[in-house]
């Protein structure tokens, strides 16, 4: 007989239902987070006539959490299906609308009885492969806080201290992040007191950001431009606003300190894996990118069914839309949002270099692209080079990915 399992996940518990063939309920149970928990959706399992060397197909709501790694585990399969599509299912087959928990299950273990076709259980990943993507989301999002916590800090200095942005602007906009910026900056976190900063002050806090060069001529710049008369805001204000800046800089400090600790951790744990040599012999792609690369599309090489499902999957493909004789060519908007980041950043660094990347980008730029698109071009192309790279087990070949126009003979 076959069932199919569905699981409504909660913060505190789960709850489980298992269908048969005919959509008849053959068991529900609520199920709490925890080892005996998961004990007891096992022995459920088992008691509806799970057999051993075919496990009973578990749909649920998201692909990670304990329970799911527990689910994996046992070797069956596990369906994450889209919470958006769970509603729209439910829907159809109430019209009043209602929702419990108990439907919720219902409606996945229904999923997957008369629509598994249509969705992919999750990818049967490495260990090492799932670590990569931990520690690669977690420095993109360290990345993401980052520039928040520093446009933030921007955003306040412009109020009352427009004249620190201007010492450390150069010929581009200030960098907030940058050792230099943040070691002054919590010398004087007002006007009036980097007014009063001598220039030994700033050279040996330069030195303690790490600063080996130039040191006397930047502090002598900065000490100039921080003692040229500006406005300011009234004392209580400017003092107020200074203890806020200073909270903002310690949040600063922190982001960056674990930009820079997950970063050292995703090149070392990116190095030991057995693609890292094929994906970073690619251009523009370094340990940083392709460790992103490899987090999103993973080591399941059976997991996309050809190059085209893996452009699809990272948004590079376009969506074609026609119907009778309206015919529109449109970007795609659902994509795995990370992957498509780490792609336009890819095209980016790839285009920027003399080679056959940039010479591709060039190439869409005459033919009436624009700048985003002619990216997204380059790096549909580049990601389908690499899905065969990784299937055939090669390194790039340039001279293999973008071969030469062919030219008729003079």
């Amino acid at each position: 007989m076959k069932a199919f399992c569905g699981i409504d996940r909660a913060e505190d518990h789960h709850d489980v239902a298992v269908v048969d063939q005919a959509g008849l309920l053959l068991a529900k149970r609520r199920i709490d987070d925890s080892a005996e928990g998961f004990e007891e959706l096992l022995k459920l399992l088992a008691d509806v006539g799970e057999d051993p060397g075919d496990p009973i197909p578990v749909a649920i709501e998201t692909p990670r959490g304990l329970l799911v790694a527990a689910l994996r585990s046992t070797g069956r399969k596990v369906f994450a299906i889209n919470p958006m599509a769970v509603a729209r299912y439910r829907e159809r087959h109430s019209v009043a609308r209602k929702k419990s928990d108990h439907i919720d299950a219902m409606t996945l273990a229904g999923i997957l009885r008369t629509d598994a076709h249509a969705h992919r259980p999750l990818p049967d990943d490495s260990d090492l492969a799932k670590a990569i993507a931990v520690l690669a989301r977690a420095h993109q999002d360290a990345i993401w806080r980052r520039t928040r916590a520093s446009n933030m800090l921007r955003s306040l200095l412009r109020e009352y201290f427009p004249a620190f942005l201007a010492a450390f602007a150069g010929d581009r906009s200030t960098n907030l992040a940058g050792r230099d910026a943040r070691a002054v900056l919590a010398l004087a976190l007002t006007p009036t007191a980097a007014a009063r900063l001598s220039r030994t002050r700033i050279a040996a806090a330069l030195r303690r950001a790490g600063r080996q060069r130039g040191i006397d001529e930047l502090a002598r710049r900065v000490q100039q431009a921080l003692r040229r008369p500006h406005l300011h805001q009234p004392p209580l204000v400017e003092d107020a606003m200074g203890v806020q800046a200073r909270a903002l800089l310690a949040v600063l400090d922190a982001e960056c300190d674990n930009v820079d600790r997950l970063g050292q951790a995703v090149a070392e744990t990116f190095a030991q894996h057995p693609d890292y040599e094929i994906i970073t012999s690619f251009p523009g792609l370094g340990d940083e990118l392709g460790a992103r690369l490899l987090a999103e599309i993973g080591d399941d090489r059976g997991w996309f069914a050809d190059a085209r499902a893996l452009k699809a999957y990272a948004g590079s493909a376009p969506v074609t839309r026609a119907s009778g004789r309206s015919v529109s060519i449109t970007r795609r908007s659902i994509k795995n949002n990370r992957l498509a980041a780490t792609g336009f950043r890819w095209a980016f660094c790839a285009a920027a270099k003399t080679g056959p990347p940039r010479s591709h980008y060039q190439q869409r730029r005459d033919h009436g692209d624009r700048h985003a698109a002619a990216l997204r071009n380059l790096f549909n192309r580049m990601l389908g080079q690499l899905h065969h790279c990784l299937q055939t087990r090669q390194h790039y070949d340039p001279a293999k990915a973008f071969t030469p126009p062919v030219t008729a003979a003079a």
